[in-house]
Order: structure tokens, then C-alpha cells, then sequence
């Protein structure tokens, strides 16, 4: 148990790593001057190396260990911590959260690896979901650090001023992680070796020794008896290819994965984590109660999540699938109304309320236009003060100038976050393990998974430039008419798996080749 909660604490990292850039993306832009898919790049290319690390996370730690490739990916998150703090430009930014990028797809595919590998069979299902547990704890816990650091630093505290929290706050929001890096790292010293990859090195004594640790002797000698003939069983059947995926036989299960892995990411999951705040912003209600509500989005995340966990085997994977997919429509679609049905004027009294640094006089005639759309106002505005400037001051602006439902906007966000982690967060793996036939399942789960990455990946990279060129209204619309079209196929073409073998699964799904 101890040492599946110290392995765990990679996924608390690599969720904690993903959504912290979510506080910083607001002030990195102003600070660097970036243009929107310069601003998508830094939040998105993290992704692109994780993606390249799953591919390689795997054979590596088949050939140096699972234990060294956790402690690189520690030093790797520590690193990319230190060096995201301190950048002096954008492109070492980049560089220092590309780092983190290789830490974060190392653990995702090794850490639960090794848990499964170690854990007893009858605890191995709840140890292994430790991991992904603490991927929800971990963003839950960026959203709270970085809302901490931005009140801290308002304060006038001596330690906040020798810090430098207010100056140099999203440099501390990124640093922080460093620290349970660290500890990671260290913490990894008390960890053995995985049973199973010391068995497949022929180091005997070690991984009984390993396996007697979590259960008596007898249990850990039938245990290591099972690995080898797994092992076996494994040197003994042809390896299965990425061509074998693409024949007839696989044609109902790949496109259930592929759809199921496109449909995770292409509903916007990854703009609300990645850009919470900013989206808050959008509604008007100021930069200090964005960082709020952002922490209600990892709370939220983290309770639906541990339903899900609860659920699924009671309701059924579609159920979930269905419900969720439902909910993720109706909230984008809210949004989408929200945005839509928003105004934008700038009275006289509202001109007195804005920072001093603004050009007052620049603005003055726009006082008492009313602009229709978020694109009109932007356009108006920048035209008015400049690009820069409007970018530098666009909260306050936004906040005193839109006349919109904020309670409606943080509904629809909180709402699409529910219906997010009670269906295709944590439903999208347990199908991949289910679907795929054994003989090729290792290769078949790496290749949707790359195709989820890939879609993240895109998602990350545009939404800024969505939001400025085609509004927040439409590019919430697209992802609701993307659920909407989900929710049709999902129910169409998928089967129910649960309480179902996999055996039973395979002779349904896998049609026998003519």
C-alpha cells in the first residue's frame, strides 16, 4: 500500500504540471508579448512530448527498469519547474514545459504499470486507481496553488515582498512544483524494483523477496510462478504489429476507440483545465474571483470522478457514456447562449473605474456604444488603445464593460466539468482495456492513445486564437454540436462491456476474418 502511494505521486505531478499553466497563461502573455497561437503553444506543447514519451516510456523501462524511469521522470518534473520559474523569454518557456512534457507521459505509462505489477491480484484494481485518483488531486491542487500565490502576493507582507510574490507571482506558480518533485525523487529510494521486470532479467532471489514483502511466501511463490509463465506465454505468441489493427476483423473496436479517444478531447475538456481562469475572465467577474472559480472546477472534477468510480460497475460503461455526453451538450450549448446573449458598453462612470495606466481619453468615444458580440468590442477597443494595451488590461475592460450572466457561465464550466469526469475521463480507459483483444491490446491502447494526445495537443494549441478570431459563443458552440454528435455515435455503436469476460467481448467485437 505504501509503496503504491509513493509510485502514486507521479500522477499528483503529472496532473499538477499539466493544469498549473492555467494561472499563468494571463500573465505570460502580457509579460512576452505573444501572439494567441504563441499563447496556445506554451499551454500545448507539453502535451506534444508526453505524447512522444508514452511511445518510448515503455520500452525503455523494459530495458533499464520502472524504478530508474520514475526517477528520471521526477528529476525531469523538478527541472522543468526550476527552469519554467526562472525563464527570461518565451522559447525557454517552451523549452523547460517540453521537459516537464517527458516526465509527465513517462508516468502516466509507468506508474500505474508498476503498481499493477507489484500490487496483490485482489487489491491491484483499487491500488492502480490510486494513480489516476491522484491525477484529479494534482490539478485540483494547481487550481488552489495558483490562487494562493496570486492573494498572497497582493499582500504586504514582508516575506511576500522579499519573495516577490506580486512581481514575479506566476514564476512562483510554476516553481512550486518543484517541491513534491523532490520529494518524489526521494521518496522513490524506498521503493524496490517491479517482481515482474526482475523476473524478466532472471533476478530470482530479488523478486520473490519483492513479492514476499506484500504477501506470505507461499502467495509470493505462486505469484512469481504465474509471471513466468506469462512471460512465457508472451515469448511464445507473435508479436502483434499496427498493421494487424487495421485489419477487417478490428474494424468495429478500433472505430469505437478511435471515436471514444477523438470525443475525449475534442469536447474542450482540456481549454476549461488549461484556461480556466481565462474563460472567467471572459465573464466579466475580475482576476481574483477567476482564480476562485477555477478551484471549483478541481473540486468538482474530483468529486465526479470518485462517482464515476463508484458507478461504473453499477450503471455500465454507456450509461456513464450516454449521461455524460448529454450533460457536456447541454453545458457547451449553455455557454454558447451565455457568450451569445452577452452586451458590451462602456459607460462614463465605468472609464473612472479602470486602471490609470489606460488611455481614458482613447476610450471616450466608445463610451455608451453598445457592442453586440465579444469580437466587436475586442475589435473597437484595440482599435482604440492599441493591441498591446488591450491585451495587457483586457480583464478589468471585459469586467466593467459586459453585461452578462456570470452565475449562467460558471454553471455551464462546472456543469461540463461533472458530466466530463462521471463519463469520458475515467470510462474512456476502462473500454480501451476491455475492447481491444489480448494478442493485441498493448499496441492498440498506445495507438488511440496517441490519437487522444494528438486531438489535446490541437485543442490546447487553438483555443486562444479561437476565442479571439471566432468568439466565445461559437467556439463553446463547436464543442456542443461536437457532444451532440458524440452522444449519437457513442449510442449507436457501442456495446455494453460491463460484467462482461473479455473473452465474451472479443467474440462479439472481433468478427473472424473471411
Amino acid at each position: 500500500m505504501t509503496v503504491a502511494l509513493i509510485v502514486a505521486l507521479g500522477g499528483f505531478l503529472m496532473g499538477f504540471d499539466a493544469s498549473v499553466i492555467s494561472g499563468v497563461v494571463g500573465f505570460i502573455e502580457v509579460e512576452f508579448r505573444l501572439s494567441k497561437i504563441e499563447l496556445g503553444w506554451s499551454v500545448a506543447s507539453l502535451t506534444l512530448t508526453a505524447t512522444l514519451a508514452m511511445l518510448v516510456a515503455g520500452p525503455i523501462s523494459d530495458r533499464i527498469g520502472r524504478r530508474p524511469v520514475l526517477k528520471i521522470a521526477a528529476l525531469l518534473f523538478a527541472v522543468s519547474a526550476v527552469a519554467s520559474a526562472v525563464a527570461p523569454n518565451f522559447l525557454l518557456l517552451v523549452i523547460a514545459r517540453m521537459i516537464g512534457g517527458f516526465g509527465v507521459g513517462a508516468a502516466l505509462i509507468v506508474a500505474p504499470m508498476y503498481i499493477a505489477e507489484i500490487a496483490p491480484p485482489d487489491k491491484r484494481g483499487r491500488l492502480v486507481s490510486f494513480n489516476q485518483f491522484n491525477i484529479v488531486i494534482g490539478i485540483s491542487a494547481a487550481f488552489f496553488s495558483n490562487y494562493l500565490i496570486l492573494t498572497l502576493g497582493q499582500s504586504d507582507s514582508s516575506v511576500v515582498e522579499a519573495l516577490r510574490l506580486a512581481e514575479w507571482n506566476w514564476r512562483w506558480m510554476l516553481g512550486v512544483e518543484a517541491v513534491p518533485a523532490v520529494i518524489y525523487l526521494l521518496a522513490l529510494a524506498a521503493v524496490p524494483e517491479s517482481p515482474r521486470w526482475l523476473a524478466m532479467h532472471d533476478r530470482e532471489d530479488e523478486a520473490l523477496a519483492v513479492l514476499t514483502k506484500a504477501s506470505d511466501e507461499v502467495t509470493a511463490a505462486r505469484e512469481l510462478k504465474s509471471v513466468h509463465d506469462s512471460l512465457q506465454t508472451d515469448a511464445n505468441e507473435q508479436q502483434a504489429s499496427i498493421r494487424d489493427l487495421f485489419r477487417p476483423a478490428m474494424r468495429l473496436v478500433l472505430t469505437i476507440g478511435v471515436t471514444v479517444a477523438i470525443l475525449q478531447q475534442i469536447t474542450g475538456i482540456n481549454s476549461v483545465f488549461f484556461y480556466a481562469p481565462m474563460i472567467f475572465e471572459q465573464s466579466g467577474v475580475g482576476t481574483d474571483a477567476s482564480f476562485m472559480q477555477a478551484i471549483l472546477v478541481g473540486v468538482v472534477n474530483l468529486v465526479f470522478t470518485v462517482a464515476a468510480m463508484l458507478w461504473i460497475d453499477r450503471l455500465g460503461r454507456k450509461p456513464l457514456l450516454g449521461i455524460g455526453l448529454a450533460g457536456i451538450a447541454v453545458c457547451m450549448l449553455t455557454l454558447a447562449y451565455g457568450f451569445g446573449s452577452a452586451t458590451y458598453v462602456l459607460e462614463a462612470e465605468s472609464l473612472d473605474e479602470l486602471p490609470a495606466e489606460i488611455d481614458r481619453a482613447s476610450l471616450a468615444p466608445l463610451v455608451d456604444t453598445v457592442y453586440e458580440s465579444d469580437l466587436a468590442f475586442r475589435a473597437a477597443v484595440s482599435g482604440a488603445i492599441g493591441e498591446g494595451a488591450f491585451v495587457e488590461y483586457e480583464s478589468p475592460i471585459i469586467g466593467s464593460a459586459i453585461r452578462i450572466n456570470p452565475r449562467l457561465i460558471l454553471f455551464g464550466i462546472l456543469g461540463f466539468v461533472a458530466s466530463f469526469a462521471i463519463s469520458l475521463g475515467p470510462v474512456m480507459w476502462v473500454l480501451f482495456s476491455e475492447l481491444f483483444p489480448n494478442r493485441v491490446r498493448g499496441i492498440a491502447i498506445s495507438f488511440v492513445g496517441v490519437v487522444n494526445s494528438t486531438v489535446s495537443f490541437l485543442v490546447q494549441l487553438v483555443f486562444p486564437w479561437q476565442l479571439a478570431n471566432i468568439g466565445n459563443a461559437t467556439t463553446f458552440l463547436i464543442y456542443g454540436v461536437f457532444a451532440v454528435v458524440g452522444l449519437v455515435l457513442v449510442m449507436r455503436i457501442l456495446p455494453e462491456t460491463k460484467g462482461r469476460s473479455l473473452e465474451e467481448l472479443e467474440q462479439q467485437l472481433v468478427k473472424a476474418v473471411q
